[in-house]
């Protein structure tokens, strides 16, 4: 499964890390992802969705259901 946020897109940024000699070495920062069971009371139904703490954060808010639609995206696109 790749780790990817399915709401906001967020995937793994890419980097060096650099010592005080300035010896180089490659690091991967991971987002923070969850899995997470969302209520959506306008269908009276829970969905499983993968996504980061600042997306669940987002959604927490909003609702998922207004929180896609500002997305662009559908229920269809985001449950796993």
């Amino acid at each position: 499964m790749a780790r990817k946020c399915k709401l906001t897109g967020k995937k793994p940024l890419v980097g060096n890390r650099v010592s005080h000699a300035n010896n180089k070495t490659k690091m991967r920062q991971l987002p923070n992802l969850q899995n997470k069971r969302i209520y959506i009371p306008e269908e009276d139904r829970w969905v499983r969705v993968r996504l980061s703490a600042r997306a669940l954060r987002s959604v927490t808010k909003k609702g998922l259901l207004s929180f896609l639609k500002s997305e662009g995206l559908t229920l269809k696109d985001v449950v796993a």
